[in-house]
């Protein structure tokens, strides 16, 4: 309605590295669509507040002071290897900073919403009724529960404890304080407890839990045509293998054992294109790689060169993995060690949609990548479709939050 009052949302990108802000900013695109009066604003750290930059949206001057979980994510991990439980350790101060720096914008500023997607940190405080605000609270989330990965006591207590206050604590808090979104399906959630005398996971995620489907920023109809996009890309016809690690600088290794099978599949393919593409925090000449490969840094649109390739080799994270499957590309993909998430709950996913090759990065040599890689390159995939309209359906949700025109 022409000359209607703004309906002003802040939106928190909380997550670590690259992969949620893109569907962060496929749900703020669609939101505006269905409700041209609302009016974003932005919280996200490096490298999240890159992509929103270049969107064009509107990052608000205190997102500055918000801890930069990458950068302290990576602190934690060794090599291929990355301890979540271990990494929320080293978080919890920063995590009480981001607190204390969210109640300051909330008294600075008038919302009428407040999107957080997996902030931890806030959710734990309204949960421990740390915070009161009088606009929803709309949390994101696309996993329930945190996995111990090693036999070490201390991991398994701190899983349990996390656990515990997880399944207990979001019940006490109504729909009109915090509205849980799950990007993704019930079956993506493990059916299995919380924990000893905790609830069954994906029985609370039912209870407690709007669930989304799938969330893309594209349409993956758009890229059925591979020579076409491959043609417009500027890639030719020569076979074409892409190599992806996402937002962090834990793929170093990953990059460099796709560029050493690279010396062997070229062997057998004389044309091979590889193209390793770094993202934001790692530099492309920090890389040892043979001649005859392409090293890009940071690359918009990468789901674009997904759709051009013949094959992907990618570090297993939610967004990337989605959107091959999506794309219904071959890909082979290897999950953080030490990593529940993407060891457990993307894997499983992926398992369940009969989609990609699970490899272990420790038990992988260059000649036995090669060898797999030959088997499916160009292979045509019979993983059944997915549904992708997630973004539609929550911005239809959190319109609903929203005050009346």
């Amino acid at each position: 309605m022409k000359g209607a009052p703004k309906k002003r949302v802040l939106y928190i990108s909380g997550s670590v590295f690259l992969g949620h802000v893109t569907r962060d900013l496929a749900i703020a695109r669609e939101l505006r669509r269905q409700d041209p009066n609302v009016e974003l604003f932005w919280i996200a750290s490096p490298p999240a507040d890159r992509l929103l930059a270049e969107a064009g949206e509107n990052i608000l001057p205190e997102a500055r002071l918000y801890a930069e979980e990458s950068a302290l994510t990576e602190s934690v991990a060794c090599g291929f290897q990355l301890n979540i439980i271990k990494a929320l350790f080293r978080l919890r101060s920063p995590w009480k900073r981001n607190v204390e720096l969210f109640k300051r914008v909330m008294h600075k500023y008038p919302f009428d919403l407040v999107i957080g997607d997996e902030t931890y940190e806030i959710a734990i405080a309204f949960r421990k009724k740390q915070l009161h605000i009088k606009p929803t609270f709309v949390m994101i989330f696309d996993f329930i529960g945190v996995d111990a990965m090693t036999a070490n006591p201390l991991e398994k207590a701190a899983a349990y404890r996390t656990n515990s206050g997880w399944s207990r604590g979001y019940m006490l808090l109504p729909d009109s304080v915090m509205t849980i979104l799950f990007v993704g399906q019930p079956e993506d959630i493990p059916d299995k407890k919380f924990g000893f005398l905790l609830p069954n996971r994906r029985a609370w995620a039912r209870r407690r839990c709007k669930f989304l489907g799938y969330v893309l920023s594209f349409d993956p109809q758009e890229f059925e045509d591979r020579e076409k996009t491959k043609a417009r890309l500027g890639y030719g016809k020569a076979p074409l293998v892409v190599c992806a690690v996402g937002g962090s600088a834990l793929g170093r290794g990953l990059l460099e054992l796709c560029a050493q099978a690279y010396v062997h599949m070229s062997q057998q393919i004389r044309d091979l294109r590889m193209v390793l593409v770094c993202g934001p925090r790692l530099a492309p000449e920090s890389l040892n790689v043979p001649a005859g490969i392409e090293v890009r840094g940071y690359v918009p649109a990468l789901y674009e060169h997904f759709a051009a390739c013949d094959l992907a080799i990618v570090q297993g994270g939610g967004t990337s993995t989605l959107e091959l499957t999506a794309l219904r590309r071959p890909f082979i993909y290897f999950p953080l060690e030490g990593h529940f998430e993407q060891q457990i709950h993307v894997a499983g996913r992926l398992e369940r949609h009969q989609a990609g090759v699970k490899l272990r990065f420790s038990e992988t040599t260059p000649q036995s990548l090669a060898k797999e890689a030959l088997a499916h390159i160009g292979k045509k995939v019979t993983y059944p479709p997915i549904r992708t309209d997630g973004a539609r359906r929550a911005a239809q949700l959190i319109r609903a939050l929203l005050p009346p025109p």
